[in-house]
């Protein structure tokens, strides 16, 4: 179940009009630290994310299907954990939840160290075109506010002053 903070964090985000993938953010980052405060572990950063991926659609993120290139299986769980976000909330068998939470606290910690998102992050953005690269930085732009874009701003001035 997430933690009461992460769905505030993404009920924000859809009534602020963002895209589901940027409310599913919200669970993968909860992954993540539970991941680094010890809870768990994964076998690798894209596993973590697969995991946050799933808690969203089971809260009732309306995300996407996986791409035809994934695995059939992964589809498939991608599908059920849609529905079972439509369905609502049931409880988790207690055998299954102790399985999972067993197998998980077997592997290692360090698929969500900083080194391995950044690795994670360069190695998704490099299958994606410049151009699409391009287009998805204007679109943050665009998206960002007034707010936050004064202070990547004022950031970003901040940076060429040091250097």
């Amino acid at each position: 179940m997430p933690e009461k903070k992460t769905l505030q964090r993404a009920r924000r985000a859809r009534r602020e009009g963002k895209r589901p993938t940027t409310q599913a953010g919200e669970f993968i980052r909860e992954e993540m630290h539970h991941i680094r405060e010890g809870k768990h572990g994964a076998r690798s950063t894209k596993q973590a994310i697969a995991i946050g991926l799933s808690k969203a659609r089971r809260a009732g993120v309306k995300l996407g299907k996986p791409p035809k290139s994934a695995k059939a299986k992964t589809r498939r769980n991608a599908a059920y954990a849609s529905r079972a976000g439509r369905r609502g909330r049931r409880k988790t068998s207690a055998t299954r939840s102790r399985a999972v939470r067993r197998a998980l606290k077997r592997e290692p910690r360090r698929s969500a160290s900083r080194v391995a998102l950044a690795r994670q992050t360069r190695q998704a953005a490099r299958r994606r075109s410049p151009s699409a690269r391009k287009a998805a930085a204007r679109k943050a732009i665009a998206t960002k506010g007034h707010a936050k874009l004064r202070a990547a701003a004022r950031k970003a001035a901040a940076t060429r002053k040091a250097a």
